[in-house]
């Protein structure tokens, strides 16, 4: 006999053994608010520190020529306004992505594991995912190296004038994955940052163009050759 107000259990199609519906007050709800916002506080606190550390040496800031810093100064020298702006927009942009999404993966964790989700299957499906792109996206993964150690290493930037094995022209515009290059006669070059094994920046150092012969003295050499 059934009692009055009490459900009848349900029964799956394949077995006989009833369905239990999830427990609802597993749920941890003040844990999922506490998350959320230490999530939120950890991005909002680290978009600062990073948003003041760019504006910093985007300016010129004295920090890193401490004696503790010597280590970043290859990285940090004195450079003209735009090349330290571009540099440290940048390296800040690249920051700011890191670390937004390492506090979205954290907060997710903990979000599921406060709502009775057992992330243990996840977590294994998002690392056989992520070898899988892995392998299929290593040539732009290499590209995204490269452009963070061009523009960590400044080999080059806005305004130089470089040389490569395929084109010698000005940098017109760069990012962490193409190289956007005119060559002396008008055409503009896109260079992955990764095909680029190497590279002379005319703009640094003491660069000597080579030096040609007066026309005259090239036109009056044949006549001399050809009169002895």
């Amino acid at each position: 006999t059934q009692q009055r107000g009490v459900p009848p259990p349900m029964y799956s199609m394949t077995t006989t053994e009833p369905i239990t519906p999830p427990d609802i007050s597993a749920i941890n709800v003040p844990g999922v608010i506490i998350s959320l916002g230490v999530g939120v506080a950890v991005w909002l606190v680290a978009s600062f520190v990073i948003a003041g550390i760019t504006k910093r040496v985007a300016a010129g800031s004295t920090l890193f020529k401490k004696p503790h810093f010597r280590w970043v100064a290859p990285a940090f020298r004195a450079l003209d306004h735009e090349r330290r702006v571009q540099r440290a927009n940048t390296v800040g942009a690249l920051l700011s992505s890191v670390v937004g999404v390492l506090v979205s993966i954290l907060t997710s964790v903990y979000v599921l594991k406060n709502l009775n989700v057992d992330v243990a299957p996840i977590l294994t499906s998002v690392g056989i995912l992520g070898i899988a792109i892995g392998f299929g996206a290593q040539q732009l993964i290499r590209d995204f190296l490269a452009g963070i150690f061009i523009t960590m290493e400044d080999q080059y930037g806005i305004g130089d004038i470089i040389e490569t094995s395929e084109v010698v022209g000005t940098v017109e515009a760069m990012n962490l994955r193409i190289t956007r290059v005119r060559a002396e006669d008008g055409t503009i070059w896109y260079l992955r940052n990764g095909e680029i094994l190497r590279v002379g920046n005319r703009s640094q150092g003491t660069y000597l163009p080579p030096v040609t012969p007066p026309a005259d003295e090239a036109d009056s050499t044949p006549q001399q050759k050809a009169g002895e």
